[in-house]
């Protein structure tokens, strides 16, 4: 036994002949040197095409849900899955169902799909007597939509690099032996008596020290030779 089902809508004879075509979409194309290869990609959407009888005259063998209805009720619901919209004014799609299973009751595999009534024709033939016949072509219905998407660029921002503070610089301290710059007076002795010439950015060396007097650092020549005393901020660690 087959039932089948346009929405809502049980069909009261069952087709005799229900075909599904399921459409391709592969690729073929050439390459560069002449060989054919196949893009495979999902398979396109399926097509039904059915033929309808809408008895005028009540048969044994046809099926209502609510008693019988001549082919005029079941051609006045065609037009309206055929033109029925949702509340935002969109053309509504409909579930085709066919529904098998055995003389003994046991169930065979259905179909549920979700078509829209793509077209049908009506033919009023001597052969059906005073019945109707519908040509009907289904076609899947696939959901779809669009989603809006906010994207938001943050403008990037510097970032403060902390550079790690520079100990303070010591200069070298100052003894016997040091190699130094001397900007002063030369001095006889250590507590600054008998003044004698000026150095400027000599470049000398310590030979003696006392830190007791006022001019604590004797000064050399590089090579060693005398030169005088000095005070502690004329010379300059090098």
């Amino acid at each position: 036994m087959y039932d089948v089902y346009f929405g809502n809508l049980l069909l009261p004879v069952t087709p005799a002949k229900i075909q599904l075509r399921i459409k391709n979409q592969n690729k073929t194309i050439n390459l560069i040197n002449e060989g054919e290869v196949n893009l495979l990609k999902r398979a396109g959407l399926t097509d039904i095409t059915l033929t309808v009888l809408l008895p005028n005259v009540q048969y044994p063998f046809a099926r209502y849900k609510s008693g019988f209805r001549a082919a005029a009720f079941f051609l006045s619901e065609f037009e309206k899955l055929k033109t029925q919209r949702d509340s935002k004014g969109k053309f509504k799609p409909f579930q085709f169902i066919v529904s098998r299973s055995m003389p003994n009751g046991r169930n065979l595999f259905d179909n549920n799909i979700q078509v829209s009534l793509e077209d049908y024709s009506i033919a009023d033939d001597t052969k059906e007597g005073f019945d109707i016949s519908v040509n009907v072509r289904l076609k899947q219905f696939v959901n779809y939509g669009t989603k809006t998407v906010q994207i938001t660029i943050q403008q990037e921002r510097p970032i403060a690099v902390v550079e790690p503070q520079r100990p303070a610089t010591t200069a070298p301290p100052i003894g016997v032996g040091s190699d130094v710059i001397v900007n002063g007076r030369l001095h006889r002795d250590s507590y600054g008596n008998g003044a004698g010439q000026m150095r400027e950015n000599y470049r000398g060396k310590i030979n003696f020290t006392n830190t007791r007097g006022s001019h604590p650092f004797h000064v050399t020549t590089p090579q060693g030779g005398w030169l005088g005393w000095v005070t502690a901020d004329s010379v300059r660690a090098v």
